[in-house]
C-alpha cells in the first residue's frame, strides 16, 4: 500500500488554526490524528541540510580543531523565530501523540518504548511493527531538528564556565544532550520562546557536571553546594582567620558540614591537567612545572638572553594557533599590530573566541624563565 507523506507545510496548515482555541485545541487534535491513521498518512522527513547553510565549515583556519569545527556548523545552522519554533514544536506534540496511539493500538506498553524515544533505529533494526518505527522515526528527526537549531544556545551559555576546570568540550557534549529532555519539556502553549526555557536545562546540566567531574577526587554535591556558601561567608568574615563556629553561624550549616566543607576546598590537581582546562592545543600541567634542579630562573645566564631569543623560547611553549594569535595582536615578525576583529575574521572564529586564545597563550608564556625578555611585547 502507497502511503502519503504530508509536508511539514501541510501540516502546519492543520495545526495553527486549530491551535487559535486552546478550548477545543486537544479534542481537535485527537480528531486530526484519527484522520491521520485511517488515511494512513506519514509526515515527511527533512533533510538536515535544508536547515544548513552550504559551506560554512570551509572557512579558513576554522575547522583546524574539533570544537572550531563544530562552532563553524553550528554558525551555518539556520535559527528559528518564534512563530517557525511554535510550529515546530506542534509537531512533535502531533507525532509524539501518534506514536503513542500507535503504541497502545499494538499493545505495547510506554515504559517497554522509553528508551526507544531518545534515539534512532537503524535501518532494519526496529523491533515494533512498521506503524509505530515509523512515528518513532519521525519524532526522532523532528526533536533533532529542534536540538540542532538551538545548538547556539550551548555554546553562548558555556561561556559562563570557561574559568572551571571542567573540559570544555565535556561541557557542550552535557548541554548538547539536555536540549533533548528540554524538547520534551516545551510546551508551545505558555507563549515562551524554547531559548528560555532550555537556559534552565543548560545550566542545570553544566552545573551537574562540574559537580560530578570538576574535581579530580569526587566530592559529594551537597558538599561541593556547602564550599560555595562557606567560601563566601569566609571572604565576609576576613579571610583565613574566620573560625569553623564563625562560619557554620554566617551560613546557617552545622559545624561538621562547615568543616568539612573547608578541608575540602583545599583543591587536589592532576598532574595531567589541561591547562586552563580546556581541550584545544592543551598542554600537560606537569609540562609546566618548574624543575627542582634547574636552578634559579633568574641566574646570571639570563642576561646573555636577547629579545628574540627570549620571544622563540616563549613561542616554544605555544601551540600553532596560539602563536599566529600573539604574533599578529602584537605585530612580532615585522607584521604590524591587528585588532581582535581583524584577527577574527581572517581566523573564522568569533572575536570572543581569538580573545581567550590570546589570554591562554600569555598565561602560558608567563613563566619566570622568559618573563623578562617577552615583557616589552605583552606591555
Amino acid at each position: 500500500m502507497n502511503r502519503q507523506a504530508v509536508t511539514h507545510a501541510d501540516l502546519d496548515c492543520l495545526l495553527t488554526p486549530l491551535s487559535e482555541d486552546p478550548q477545543t485545541y486537544e479534542l481537535e487534535l485527537e480528531a486530526l490524528i484519527r484522520h491521520f491513521d485511517e488515511q494512513g498518512n506519514d509526515l515527511e522527513l527533512r533533510d538536515p541540510l535544508d536547515w544548513r547553510s552550504a559551506g560554512s565549515c570551509h572557512r579558513g583556519g576554522a575547522c583546524r580543531s574539533i570544537e572550531a569545527q563544530f562552532r563553524a556548523e553550528v554558525d551555518g545552522i539556520e535559527h528559528l523565530d518564534r512563530a517557525g519554533e511554535a510550529c515546530l514544536a506542534r509537531r512533535i506534540e502531533f507525532v509524539r501523540r501518534r506514536l503513542d496511539v500507535a503504541l497502545e493500538r499494538e499493545g505495547i506498553e510506554p515504559a517497554h518504548f522509553e528508551g526507544g524515544r531518545h534515539h534512532q533505529p537503524g535501518s532494519g533494526t526496529c523491533p515494533f511493527p512498521s506503524s509505530v518505527c515509523r512515528r518513532w522515526v519521525e519524532l526522532h528527526a523532528l526533536r533533532k531538528e529542534m536540538v540542532e537549531r538551538n545548538l547556539y544556545l550551548v555554546l553562548i551559555n558555556v561561556e559562563r564556565y570557561s574559568h572551571t576546570r571542567g573540559s570544555r568540550m565535556d561541557l557542550i557534549q552535557e548541554g548538547a544532550s539536555v536540549l533533548f529532555r528540554a524538547v520534551d519539556g516545551f510546551d508551545w502553549r505558555r507563549g515562551l520562546l524554547f531559548r528560555t526555557y532550555a537556559v534552565h536545562w543548560l545550566h542545570q546540566a553544566f552545573r551537574n557536571h562540574l559537580y560530578n567531574f570538576g574535581h579530580t577526587v569526587r566530592l559529594p554535591v551537597y558538599l561541593q553546594k556547602a564550599m560555595k556558601h562557606v567560601r563566601s561567608a569566609v571572604e565576609r568574615l576576613g579571610g583565613g582567620k574566620a573560625s569553623v563556629v564563625d562560619v557554620a553561624r554566617a551560613t546557617k550549616l552545622g559545624e561538621s558540614v562547615v568543616a568539612s566543607a573547608m578541608a575540602a576546598s583545599r583543591a587536589t590537581h592532576s598532574i595531567d591537567l589541561g591547562v586552563r582546562g580546556t581541550d584545544e592545543d592543551q598542554r600537560a600541567l606537569r609540562d609546566l612545572l618548574t624543575d627542582g634542579g634547574s636552578g634559579d630562573p633568574y641566574g646570571p645566564e639570563m642576561e646573555e638572553i636577547s629579545i628574540g631569543e627570549g620571544v622563540r623560547m616563549a613561542f616554544g611553549l605555544l601551540a600553532e594557533r596560539e602563536r599566529f594569535v600573539i604574533e599578529r595582536r602584537f605585530g612580532i615578525g615585522g607584521r604590524r599590530e591587528h585588532t581582535l576583529a581583524e584577527i577574527a575574521s581572517e581566523m573564522g572564529v568569533s572575536l570572543e573566541r581569538v580573545r581567550q586564545i590570546q589570554m591562554r597563550a600569555m598565561a602560558k608564556m608567563n613563566t619566570p624563565g622568559v618573563r623578562r625578555a617577552v615583557d616589552p611585547f605583552l606591555a
